[in-house]
């Protein structure tokens, strides 16, 4: 077939063009590294009141636990580059509301105690038994000892193990979404104005959009930066009472992780004031940190310090 001349060229144009937008139009998959594409499943879809209420489920349903753990800590974090571990110590957790706990650590083997530390949400005191030594403090007293494993407090555990709901009378909460090609979350970004009505952020809480698991609790400083940073996993069900069977808390601030996977759990026992009682070992060298209400009186050869 003979085309005018002055066609030729605009039909090569063409040509080309199809051509061109041929290649722009192909779609190049990415391979989805998280498990929705294992599971098969579609992502869940909730809300910032269905996700609240969820914690707030969780929460209720605790009023005291006993928990056996293995605990593996850590110094260090992520944010220096280095974190070193120790061997792994059996520890004994009680819960009782509203902010009673104790933390007793044994060392493996001999299962002599490491530490015992007890807090009844504003003060703590802690007994180290191969330091001779017994602390009592404020929980807020800031966590400055150059051995960062002696920077533990209660109050980080119960902060960790025990998700707080939103305070709808203080707090605010803002739904995000935070799902691409690796992972797939939902997180609750908890915050609060100060007295000059500066928005202050207290705490995230992530959710896993496969099954609305919560995976994640950030809680951060007054100036954004982190606090303390926990994972969860193993979701399981102890007397009728979801729990993670393991918790990966780090506490960048304070320089050390700890690692608590669950050997065994017991669920809304009747705990008694007794069994949150920790007195000073005799002997033992008392230091206060900040300046607590209730501190144990020394004989006049005692020692004490404070920092």
């Amino acid at each position: 077939m003979n085309l005018p001349r002055r066609i030729i060229p605009g039909i090569a144009i063409s040509l080309a063009m199809l051509s061109i937008q041929g290649c722009i139009s192909v779609r190049i998959k990415r391979p989805i590294k998280n498990g929705v594409a294992q599971s098969k499943k579609p992502l869940m879809m909730a809300t910032e009141d269905e996700l609240s209420a969820r914690i707030e489920a969780l929460n209720k349903k605790i009023q005291s636990f006993q928990a056996t753990v293995d605990m593996t800590p850590s110094t260090g974090s992520v944010y220096k580059g280095e974190i070193t571990e120790y061997r792994d110590i059996r520890a004994y957790i009680l819960f009782r509301r509203p902010e009673s706990i104790r933390v007793i650590g044994q060392y493996p083997v001999v299962r002599a105690t490491a530490f015992d530390m007890v807090s009844d949400g504003k003060e703590f005191k802690m007994s180290v038994p191969s330091k001779s030594l017994f602390v009592v403090g404020e929980n807020a007293a800031p966590s400055n000892s150059s051995n960062k494993l002696e920077n533990m407090r209660p109050e980080a555990f119960l902060d960790a193990m025990l998700i707080q709901p939103v305070n709808a009378g203080k707090e605010q909460a803002t739904l995000l979404d935070d799902t691409d090609e690796e992972h797939s979350f939902y997180f609750l970004l908890v915050q609060r104005n100060d007295e000059k009505g500066n928005i202050i952020p207290l705490r995230s809480i992530w959710f896993d959009r496969i099954d609305l698991q919560i995976v994640r609790q950030k809680v951060y400083r007054p100036d954004g930066n982190t606090l303390s940073d926990t994972r969860y996993s193993n979701w399981s069900d102890f007397a009728g009472v979801s729990f993670p069977k393991t918790i990966d808390i780090n506490r960048p601030t304070d320089g050390y992780g700890v690692v608590l996977d669950v050997v065994k759990l017991e669920m809304n026992l009747n705990l008694t004031d007794q069994q949150f009682a920790l007195q000073q070992p005799a002997g033992s060298k008392l230091q206060v940190i900040g300046s607590p209400a209730n501190v144990p009186p020394q004989p006049a050869n005692g020692q004490k310090s404070q920092r």
